[in-house]
C-alpha cells in the first residue's frame, strides 16, 4: 500500500527548500502552499531537476570515498 507519509518528518522543510531551489533553476515560480496550477511540463521540469541534482550528489559522494 502506497503512502505519502514522510519517513523522516523533520526533513519536510529541507525538501521544500530543495524543491524551491530546483524550481528556480528551471525558471518555474512556485508559491508557498498550493501549486496545482502548474502544467505537467513545469512540474516535470522541477522533479527532473531534483533527480538530476540528487544523482550528481550521489556520484560526487562515491568519487570521494
Amino acid at each position: 500500500m502506497a503512502s505519502n507519509k514522510a519517513l523522516v518528518p523533520e526533513a519536510k522543510e529541507a525538501l521544500e527548500r530543495f524543491k524551491m531551489e530546483a524550481a528556480s533553476e528551471v525558471g518555474v515560480t512556485l508559491n508557498q502552499g498550493y501549486n496545482g496550477d502548474l502544467t505537467s511540463r513545469q512540474a516535470g521540469s522541477i522533479g527532473g531537476q531534483m533527480v538530476k541534482k540528487m544523482v550528481e550528489k550521489y556520484e560526487n559522494d562515491i568519487k570521494t570515498k
